[in-house]
């Protein structure tokens, strides 16, 4: 199938053709196109549905269990984190970082 952004699309204001960028927010590398008379920006639909599912994950708190393995303890992830990740192509088999931020405080960072 053919992704629309790879055919010519002109500007809605003034007619001119649009050129293809990418524009970062957050980490992500969002695909646009972008008209050089006018500045008008068109951000492609699957990336910004991407980027509006990430904030909405983002701000989302969630309540998991702390619980003892052998001589660890574990977290459980929510599985609508693990699917997010999985289709950013980051392999979850992969090591994990884990630092301790502050009191009461810990990251965990995927990839590198």
């Amino acid at each position: 199938m053919t992704d629309i952004f790879d055919t010519t699309i002109l500007c809605n204001k003034c007619g001119e053709e649009m050129e293809r960028t990418k524009v970062a927010k957050s980490g992500f590398i969002l695909r646009a196109v972008k008209c050089e008379k006018c500045k008008d920006l068109i951000i492609h639909p699957k990336d910004i549905s991407e980027y509006e599912r990430f904030n909405c994950l983002k701000g989302k708190t969630y309540s998991v269990k702390l619980r003892l393995v052998g001589n660890s303890h574990a977290i459980s992830i929510p599985k609508e984190i693990v699917d997010f990740i999985k289709e950013q192509e980051k392999v979850m088999n992969d090591m994990v970082r884990l630092c301790f931020e502050d009191r009461g405080r810990l990251s965990v960072r995927f990839g590198e």
